[in-house]
């Protein structure tokens, strides 16, 4: 299965910026869409900001101007530029890969329907 890995969470203060970043093993050969979703304490898991593989972007209304999701491939890692962090903004953020296909470390070329990673906390106190 495709490992994506999530880094970059922690603790800020409103206002302030972080950065997520989420890796993945083997090389990309296609994928429909990547991206980042959150999910709050007692609340679902909502979608962030996805971008696809031709670059399109889209952001939630809650996080347009403030958000940026961008894609190095070169790097194999995607990130999620956060800016004027707010409260609410308190979440285990997901980053997400749909219909990923892969060649794996040892050369195997694997279609998934859905890789996501682990999750990483983002805290904004109020």
């Amino acid at each position: 299965q495709l490992r994506l890995v999530e880094s970059g969470g922690g603790l800020v203060q409103p206002g302030g910026s972080l950065r997520l970043s989420c890796s993945h093993s083997g090389t990309i050969i296609n994928f429909n869409t990547m991206g980042w979703y959150r999910q709050a304490s007692g609340k679902e898991r909502e979608l962030v900001a996805e971008i696809s593989s031709g670059g399109t972007t889209n952001y939630v209304d809650s996080v347009k101007g403030r958000f940026t999701i961008s894609r190095d491939s070169a790097k194999n890692t995607m990130y999620l530029q956060m800016s004027a962090l707010k409260s609410e903004d308190t979440a285990v953020y997901y980053c997400n890969m749909n219909k990923p296909t892969y060649r794996t470390d040892w050369g195997n070329i694997v279609a998934e329907a859905d890789s996501w990673g682990q999750g990483t906390q983002v805290t904004v106190p109020s």
